[in-house]
């Protein structure tokens, strides 16, 4: 009797790129331009179902082209490992991308990945849950899950979520940690990128800072946050410069009532809620020279 062999081991790859078709920017061509540019990586397509980390080493390369949304997913899913992440912005607002001063020409991007270093860079975590963009609490995160539903087109759900943003009510807060207050707010906004969303602007914190930053202004009042989510939407500049907010590494919130937790443009819960910023959680290629981080 014949001994029944055992099945080949399935090499891991060494270099990844991961395409999202259905990010707005990317056309046949550009799909080509990708493949050419990327012909000694293994190329799949992006599908959150799917771990796409069991197809790679312990320290692969992995090269990630779509939207914020597609970006988020297999960043966090690289947080606090070997990786080497490169990114490709191809959607509607390109928040992260642009936070690190990644060039909108693909070409010029494409370029960084081939020719750049990593670069270690913060995150926020709430609660151990990963953000790249930003935490909210309150009628701010809200509103960025309306500015979601308006990118999206779902437009079914506009009138729902139009609903909670204008429904929301003030919550009095207490923060403790690295910062100290207490007050009466609609949102607080914990920041890693100057905008967030639908191109909210926020605050002047960068993910290659060592620190997340409260919103000082963000999120005041319900025409402030609308009109942070219009500015966003119709890509015009608000006419006063946003000030600086309080840096921080670690903070707990408690609120009175419970509030909603937002994490990038996903709920994560209600309060108490523990934000830090956690340095170096992630490698990102990124041009040789950058700006230095505030420390």
């Amino acid at each position: 009797m014949s001994k029944r062999k055992p099945a080949p081991k399935k090499t891991l790859a060494s270099k990844l790129l991961i395409i999202s078709g259905k990010a707005g920017s990317i056309t046949p061509e550009i799909d080509a331009q990708l493949r050419e540019a990327f012909m000694d990586h293994v190329i799949v397509e992006f599908d959150p179902s799917s771990d796409f980390r069991k197809l790679i080493t312990a320290d692969a390369q992995v090269v990630v082209a779509g939207g914020d949304g597609t970006i988020g997913f297999v960043s966090r899913a690289l947080v606090d490992s070997n990786h080497t992440l490169g990114i490709l912005s191809l959607g509607t607002y390109n928040n992260f991308a642009k936070s690190l001063g990644m060039p909108e020409n693909l070409a010029a991007a494409i370029k960084v990945i081939k020719t750049g270093v990593p670069h270690q860079i913060t995150i926020g975590r709430v609660n151990g849950k990963s953000f790249l963009e930003a935490a909210a609490i309150g009628m701010f995160g809200a509103a960025i899950e309306l500015g979601e539903v308006v990118k999206d087109h779902s437009f079914g759900e506009l009138g729902r979520k139009l609903g909670l943003v204008t429904g929301a009510k003030p919550f009095r807060y207490d923060i403790t940690g690295d910062l100290q207050g207490h007050g009466r707010a609609l949102s607080l906004v914990f920041a890693n990128t100057p905008t967030i969303g639908a191109a909210m602007p926020v605050a002047n914190a960068t993910p290659i800072d060592r620190y997340l930053e409260l919103s000082v202004h963000a999120g005041a009042s319900r025409h402030d946050i609308l009109g942070r989510l219009f500015s966003g939407r119709m890509r015009t500049p608000r006419e006063e410069p946003l000030e600086m907010g309080f840096r921080f590494r670690k903070i707990t919130i408690t609120t009175k009532p419970q509030v909603e937790v937002y994490v990038d443009n996903q709920k994560a819960g209600r309060t108490p809620v523990t934000i830090e910023a956690e340095l170096g959680a992630l490698n990102i290629l990124l041009p040789k020279k950058v700006l230095p981080p505030r420390k």
